[in-house]
């Protein structure tokens, strides 16, 4: 038996199923910059509309689920490159305002408590 041609339509992916491939894989993109952050004694996360900013701005893109590596990898490239170079121990937080490049990230770092 040879190809079947067929011939179908795709639906674009809407903003909460990308909220979800950047969450819920196995090797999801943020569970990726999380292990980076960790190897550097740092803590990452991502606030719900932090997520849903990088989604926006996927679907502003109109490419699918291709643009959130690009808009991640676009995002965290100067704040991996300083990182090492920050104080060990803190927890940083991406914020719409950080996705949008309107506020640092290191600016509202906090740090991270240590369990008794």
């Amino acid at each position: 038996m040879g190809r079947l041609p067929v011939i179908t339509t795709l639906m674009p992916l809407e903003e909460e199923a990308l909220v979800r491939i950047l969450t819920e894989p196995k090797n999801a993109l943020v569970r990726q910059y999380q292990k980076f952050f960790e190897m550097e004694d740092g803590e990452l996360g991502f606030t719900d509309e932090g997520l849903r900013e990088i989604a926006r701005q996927a679907l502003k893109r109109n490419t699918g689920a291709r643009a959130l590596r690009s808009i991640v990898e676009n995002l965290m490239l100067d704040i991996l490159f300083e990182l090492p170079d920050r104080p060990k121990g803190y927890r940083y937080t991406v914020t719409p305002e950080v996705v949008r490049g309107e506020t640092d990230i290191f600016a509202e770092a906090t740090p991270v408590k240590e369990s008794a």
